[in-house]
């Protein structure tokens, strides 16, 4: 074997493994977070925690990713401990759903129907549909999604066919082959088998290249089996390499992907090699074919999880022995026990962008939730002073804060992905509209303070004062639930309902500062009083902008239209008859009391 023979193998590989990782990319962005979804929520029953485990790695390709995911699941609260034990289980044997589609490059006949199911044979035609949805879809979408997976899959079989066309000649070598001898010593197979799948982080790819190897025919099984072993504990790396610094439930997730794949080979080593001895195994001195690999991933696979799913529990007391409370300070997702939603926003996620995103609306959910319950309450001090409902609009105030701030760095870091043209119009969105809701909650703390304020200095509003302001906190009320119902359904009609009724909260304003100004030259008013609750109007104000500000976004971000001001000036007040109407509506609705009543 020569030095361009040398290459053409180092060539194939890097081919194979980013052919494999495109493609694996591409499954994650085209399930757009759904299966996360499902693994979230349909893991109760750990036997559904396993099929599921299995399904989802299936279609993403990669054990790896699944663990991972668990990992962050598990370190967020969002799953327990002994859900994931099932998840895992179930992952390793989806990965095996990889070699049994590479084990089609190894089909040798004569028939044509036969010869059509070899990987060679049909791969031409998914490159060029491949190469055709990527130049003729837009970024983002499905469709050119599609084409990253098709041109994926075929450079990863033509990888694999050049890796094993350039180590075919070894077969001939005695040194290469006295080495792979060597392989066949359980243990040395099994630390190679495993220090090559922890360096490339991924099962799947490890035993396609042991697959493409087995083409040539260079291989026998004595050789393959403990590498294969070997492969399934290298995998545990990238898991054990993710709990790092999380929190120690993420740990022990970690650890339980470790115990399971190490205990089940060291079981199948112990059992197999104990019955070869006294009844050897024939077929291990004859080549391995890719097939054969298949069906030994699968059997030990499947085997694992049927003789240790019994036991998952102790698994998960094995682990909690292995990282015990004492030996670990709180992670991230410990320290956010209190707000789930935030505990949830796991980086590990971030790989995962449409179900990140998903994460993240669910927290803007909670912080308008709360935005909303700081307006109500101002409006209870308002109505009845209390220094304990002060204290309460403040807290909730810091806690919409908190929001903001976890919200804005993971949005941010979330933006450095690759996103659907979906996600990322839902991403500019979410960040407009966080800052609005967390303006609402400022505003909630200043109207508390006015009243701590007419409180701290005897100061009384009239009781006109106190009709009209009960009047727009009625309007300021409906506005604020309209806005944030309409967001949270994602309902564009309800939204498009909220600009009319700001308009009309601008006119309530606008008049009850006239009426003040009549009451405060008849002298049934202070000047103090009429100062603080010209604050007061001033925040339901800016309550009622912030509210138009979410749902013009809401209606106008995913068209690309970026001057949003302009949108509410010019195609709303200025051109449409019905926005018109809807005010004159209104205005019949939210009226402030008649003048002396």
């Amino acid at each position: 074997m020569d030095i361009f023979s040398v290459l053409t193998m180092v060539g194939g590989l890097a081919l194979f493994l980013y052919g494999m990782d495109t493609m694996g990319d591409g499954l994650v962005r085209l399930s757009g977070g759904k299966l996360e979804k499902i693994l979230e929520k349909l893991t109760e029953k750990r036997i559904m925690a396993l099929l599921l485990g299995a399904l989802v790695t299936a279609v993403i390709q990669s054990s790896s990713a699944t663990t991972v995911m668990v990992v962050g699941f598990v370190n967020s609260g969002i799953m327990k401990l002994t859900q994931a034990v099932g998840v895992i289980m179930g992952a390793n044997i989806g990965t095996t759903i990889t070699s049994w589609i590479l084990s089609l490059a190894g089909i040798s006949s004569k028939n044509v129907w036969i010869r059509l199911l070899k990987p060679s044979s049909f791969t031409p035609v998914l490159a060029v549909l491949g190469i055709i949805f990527l130049m003729t879809g837009k970024d983002g979408s499905k469709k050119k999604i599609t084409g990253n997976i098709l041109l994926g899959f075929a450079v990863l079989m033509f990888g694999m066919e050049t890796m094993s066309g350039a180590v075919a000649p070894l077969k001939e070598n005695e040194a290469f082959t006295g080495m792979l001898t060597a392989f066949s010593n359980p243990i040395l197979g099994m630390i190679a088998g495993a220090v090559l799948t922890a360096v490339i982080q991924s099962s799947s790819a490890s035993v396609g290249i042991l697959q493409a190897l087995c083409l040539s025919g260079v291989v026998n099984y004595s050789a393959a089996l403990p590498i294969i072993m070997g492969q399934n504990i290298g995998t545990c790396v990238t898991a054990l390499i993710s709990a790092i610094g999380s929190g120690k439930n993420a740990k022990r997730a970690s650890f339980i992907h470790l115990y399971f794949n190490l205990i089940g080979t060291v079981l199948f080593m112990a059992v197999f090699y104990s019955i070869n001895v006294f009844v050897p195994f024939a077929f291990l001195n004859r080549p391995a074919t890719a097939a054969g690999i298949a069906v030994i991933h699968s059997a030990f696979n499947i085997g694992c999880a049927l003789v240790l799913f019994p036991f998952a529990n102790g698994l998960v007391k094995f682990s909690c022995l292995t990282v015990r409370d004492k030996q670990t300070g709180r992670g991230a997702g410990e320290k956010a026990k209190d707000i789930p939603v935030l505990a949830a926003l796991d980086e590990r996620f971030l790989e995962s962008p449409s179900f990140a995103m998903q994460l993240c609306r669910n927290a803007v959910v909670e912080m308008a939730a709360f935005s909303r319950q700081s307006i109500e309450k101002a409006m209870d001090v308002l109505e009845e002073y209390g220094q304990d409902k002060v204290k309460a609009v403040i807290e909730l105030e810091q806690l919409v804060d908190r929001f903001e701030d976890v919200l804005g760095s993971y949005l941010v870091k979330l933006a450095g992905h690759d996103l659907s043209k979906k996600d990322s119009h839902l991403l500019s969105t979410m960040l407009h509209v966080t800052s609005d809701i967390e303006r609402i909650s400022d505003h909630a703390v200043n109207i508390a303070e006015s009243a701590q304020k007419l409180h701290n200095q005897g100061l009384v509003l009239t009781a006109e004062g106190k009709k009209e302001l009960k009047a727009l906190s009625g309007a300021v009320r409906d506005i604020l639930s309209m806005t944030i119902e309409a967001f949270c359904s994602d309902d564009l009609e309800a939204a498009a309902g909220v600009e009319p009724l700001e308009e009309v909260i601008d006119d309530l304003v606008m008049e009850m500062k006239q009426r003040h100004i009549v009451r405060l030259r008849k002298g049934i008013c202070s000047m103090e009083a009429g100062i603080i609750l010209e604050d007061i109007l001033t925040n339901f104000e800016r309550v009622s902008d912030h509210c138009s500000n979410i749902a013009v976004i809401q209606i106008k971000m995913p068209t690309d239209v970026l001057d949003l001001h302009r949108y509410v000036d010019v195609t709303l007040k200025e051109n449409d008859q019905h926005f018109r109407r809807e005010i004159l509506r209104l205005k019949q609705v939210y009226q402030l009391p008649a003048v002396g009543v």
